[in-house]
């Protein structure tokens, strides 16, 4: 089965949240709007951005049946579903529900608390939730800081190579880049492997990448384009820079409290998607303050994705 790879900025959604810590999916069609609006080609939902770990099952088919709903007249916009990693059961309905609803593609990453033990067992996991939906392209998450697996993705696209006809690549959110080139190389770039680190992705461009799935590009999405036209046109040291605003941006991330900074600058483009679920902690109204002013020395709004 060959899978076409997808290409440009695959933003990662927040889940927007009510004031009570339900998920708003009314916002749900705005935010689509607005990516496609800042040259968004796809939204990888329910991943770690969007809190997908936290969501209920029940939540994630809705947030399915509603993504797939407005986008469901626009091929040129790509949805892809993070379904889980520590229930197989779970994630093979989630898979068949995805489909259901017009989705793209589905994603899985490794179960991080019974762990698989070697790349053939992870290889197992793939195939057993990449059967219930073989009509539709399958990606593994790898993203070793949050689960803990860090096997080699060459291994794993050895181990699953004529054995899961509609394995279509990896969402790779890591840092080894011999390991990320031998992927993208493996059978004459047989795999789509999209990017997943938005601070390195000048890096990845070098080494080839077409596509790119990030949290940050819901809310910079013009400075990671200029970017990737920077390097195209050979212009390496306007790419540099543009690079070094990313990650200036994304240092403000760890320094404000991590993941949920990412909804505190969605708040600044317009676009309030509430707040994060526990364990994760949310900005009191005076961390925004000095989140905020921190932002502007950055000149945040100069690149900011816009509402319209």
């Amino acid at each position: 089965m060959t899978h076409k790879h997808l290409k440009g900025l695959i933003a990662a959604p927040f889940t927007p949240m009510f004031p009570d810590g339900s998920i708003n999916l009314e916002l749900i069609p705005a935010y689509y709007q607005m990516l496609k609006h800042n040259g968004i080609t796809g939204a990888f939902i329910c991943g770690s951005t969007g809190e997908g770990v936290s969501l209920t099952h029940s939540e994630k088919k809705k947030l399915a049946e509603t993504w797939g709903a407005c986008t469901k007249d626009d091929t040129d916009f790509k949805v892809m579903m993070f379904l889980g990693g520590t229930c197989i059961a779970d994630c093979k309905e989630l898979a068949i529900h995805a489909k259901e609803f017009g989705l793209a593609a589905v994603s899985f990453t490794a179960p991080f608390y019974f762990k698989p033990a070697n790349v053939e067992m992870l290889a197992n996991a793939c195939q057993e939730i990449a059967e219930a939906v073989p009509d539709m392209p399958f990606y593994y998450y790898h993203i070793p800081v949050l689960t803990g697996v860090g096997f080699s993705m060459i291994n794993l696209l050895e181990a699953v190579d004529g054995r899961i006809p509609n394995f279509a690549g990896i969402k790779y959110t890591h840092e080894d880049f011999m390991d990320y080139l031998s992927c993208l190389r493996f059978s004459n770039g047989k795999y789509d492997m999209l990017w997943g680190r938005d601070e390195n992705m000048l890096s990845a461009l070098a080494l080839g990448t077409k596509g790119a799935v990030g949290s940050t590009y819901n809310y910079a999405a013009p400075l990671y384009l200029d970017l990737m036209k920077a390097f195209h046109k050979n212009d390496h040291e306007q790419a540099r820079q543009l690079q070094q605003t990313s990650i200036d941006m994304i240092r403000l991330l760890g320094k404000h409290g991590g993941i949920a900074t990412g909804k505190a600058y969605m708040k600044l483009i317009g676009m309030n998607c509430g707040k994060f679920r526990l364990p994760i902690n949310n900005m009191s109204d005076e961390q925004y303050e000095l989140f905020e002013a921190d932002a502007k020395k950055i000149n945040f709004e100069q690149f900011s994705s816009k509402l319209s």
